[in-house]
C-alpha cells in the first residue's frame, strides 16, 4: 500500500490516559489530564511529563516540585476527559469530578484513590521544549491496588481496565498479545505417546 507523506506531528499513538495530581503552595490538590507522560529510565526509576507552561498545573508542579502520576481506567475516563478540559484556577476538579484526594505516602500531593496505580514523583528539572516543557521526575514511590496482584505476587495490570488516548478518541485497552521475551522462548517438546 502507498504511503502518504505528512509534515512532522504528534503521531506517535497510542498513549497513556493520565491524571496528574498536584498541589498549591498552601496545599489546595489539582488534576490535570495528561496523555504525553512516559517512562524514560529504568535506575533509578524516571518519568516525564510535558506541560503547557500556560497551564495552571504547569506552576503549581514547577513550584511544588512534586506530582502524582494516577492512572485512567475505563471507569474514570470521563473524569479525565473533564479534568483535561476545564482549569483548576476556577473549578475544584476533585468535587466536580466526584473522585477522592487522599494522602500519598512520599510525596506532599495527594493521589487519587479511585486510579488503581499511583506512582509518586519528585522532579528532577525541567526542561523548556517549546509549546511544551517535560518535567523530568524520579520515581518516589508506587502504590498498587491489592487486586491487581496475583496468588503468585505478580502484578496484573490487565485487570485494571486502563484506557489509552489514540490521536483523539479514549479506547481501553484489549487482551494481550504477548508477553516480553515471547518470541525468543524455547517451546517446551511434547511427550509423543508411543
Amino acid at each position: 500500500m502507498a504511503k502518504l507523506q505528512w509534515k512532522p506531528s504528534t503521531i506517535l499513538n497510542p498513549v497513556p490516559v493520565t491524571m496528574v495530581t498536584c498541589a498549591d503552595a498552601k496545599g489546595a490538590p489539582n488534576i490535570i489530564t495528561i496523555a504525553w507522560a512516559g517512562t524514560v529510565n529504568s535506575d533509578p526509576p524516571m518519568v516525564s511529563i510535558s506541560v503547557r507552561p500556560e497551564r495552571y498545573s504547569h506552576g503549581l508542579i514547577a513550584e511544588r516540585k512534586e506530582f502524582v502520576i494516577n492512572l485512567v481506567t475505563r471507569a474514570l475516563v470521563r473524569a479525565a476527559d473533564f479534568c483535561g478540559v476545564k482549569s483548576g484556577r476556577t473549578v475544584d476538579k476533585f468535587k466536580m469530578a466526584k473522585l477522592t484526594a487522599e494522602p500519598a505516602s512520599v510525596v506532599d500531593v495527594p493521589l487519587i484513590a479511585e486510579s488503581p496505580v499511583n506512582i509518586e514523583c519528585r522532579v528532577d528539572r525541567i526542561i523548556p521544549l517549546g509549546s511544551h516543557d517535560m518535567f523530568l521526575a524520579r520515581i518516589v514511590a508506587v502504590n498498587v491496588d491489592e487486586g491487581l496482584i496475583d496468588a503468585k505476587g505478580k502484578l496484573c495490570l490487565d485487570r485494571a481496565g486502563l484506557a489509552c488516548y489514540n490521536h483523539g478518541d479514549y479506547c481501553g485497552l484489549g487482551r494481550p498479545m504477548g508477553y516480553f521475551g515471547y518470541s525468543v522462548r524455547r517451546r517446551k517438546k511434547l511427550k509423543r505417546n508411543r
